[in-house]
């Protein structure tokens, strides 16, 4: 008799980025060298494309595909951006930051030490993806959070 198997496989979290990309190869190779992924899994599909790829970032994995507009799967490119934003933690933002611009990604402000505890830039890939790359440096309560958020928004 074969044992059940769990809801959540082995390895993934309840949240798993599933990415369209325009050349999904170039997309996993930026993301080796911007973020240090490891390659867990590739399909090709007939004609060159990759219908599907795994790629592990820390202890989190991503998903990520070519677009296929036919199918309704397009890539921010496509749109001319993307409204989600991916959160990634790291042990050193600044050289995590250095990485993916040196690898081609785009800082879109500086990093610096943010008010909720974290030291974070943000970035947008060259395919358009948009992430926040944070290394957390100070634990705060809820309510020091939002003390800090009022004096520093309460000065603009």
């Amino acid at each position: 008799m074969s044992k059940k198997p769990t809801a959540i496989p082995p390895g993934y979290h309840s949240i798993t980025p599933y990415l369209f990309v325009n050349e999904a190869t170039k997309a996993i190779e930026y993301y080796k060298k911007a973020f240090g992924a490891e390659e867990e899994m590739r399909m090709e599909m007939p004609g060159g494309k990759i219908g599907h790829a795994e790629l592990k970032i820390g202890d989190s994995k991503i998903m990520l595909a070519d677009e296929f507009p036919e199918m309704g799967a397009r890539s921010p490119r496509t749109y001319g951006g993307s409204p989600v934003t991916i959160h990634l933690y790291v042990e050193d933002v600044d050289k995590t930051a250095q990485q993916a611009v040196n690898a081609g990604g785009k800082l879109k402000g500086k990093v610096e030490n943010q008010f909720y505890g974290d030291r974070s830039g943000t970035l947008e890939d060259p395919f358009a993806h948009t992430w926040n790359i944070s290394t957390h440096i100070e634990d705060l309560s809820d309510e020091e959070i939002r003390k800090r958020a009022a004096e520093l928004f309460s000065k603009k």
